[in-house]
């Protein structure tokens, strides 16, 4: 590709769990957890949806999966910078696509209490670099969390804990 170019986008999603606030900020704090519902797109047959090869969620620390979508290898290098227990994760990610890196962002995933549980706010400053993804690169990265966050949904759903509450 010859062009050199960037895209700008700020996004903000919002959802609300009916579960503490400490349960919720649970689900990205391990591996497990993260295994168990970060898998969102459908597979080919003898692919894994999922692949995280490193996981250390601590300040400084590093998290790298690789997610296979329609034949393209996705990997995801992220670092911590930020982590205070159930109030907020803030982290800068990049992906590659097939080894060409597409994108780098810095997301910040707040956790509030609110009469129906918690509420998660995700708000994602993101660089698309080079129009690898088109110019639909900014729509594909909110639907991509939002599929995300609606995962952690039916985790948080199908993984009945005492600190659930009812809706």
């Amino acid at each position: 590709m010859n062009d050199r170019s960037v895209i700008h986008d700020t996004f903000t999603l919002e959802r609300i769990y009916p579960a503490a606030r400490a349960r919720v900020f649970a689900a990205f704090a391990s591996v497990e957890s993260k295994e168990a519902w970060g898998a969102t797109s459908e597979v080919e047959p003898g692919e894994r949806a999922t692949s995280i090869d490193e996981f250390d969620f601590r300040i400084g620390g590093r998290e790298r999966f690789t997610v296979r979508r329609r034949g393209t290898s996705y990997r995801n290098d992220a670092l911590y910078y930020d982590i205070v227990p159930d109030r907020r994760i803030v982290y800068s990610y990049e992906i590659y696509a097939d080894g060409t890196r597409i994108s780098v962002s810095v997301a910040t995933i707040e956790f509030t209490d609110s009469r129906a549980g918690t509420t998660v706010t995700w708000t994602e400053q993101g660089v698309y670099l080079d129009g690898i993804d088109g110019a639909q690169a900014p729509v594909l990265r909110v639907g991509g969390t939002t599929e995300l966050l609606d995962s952690l949904t039916r985790h948080l759903r199908d993984s009945p804990r005492h600190d659930t509450m009812e809706v």
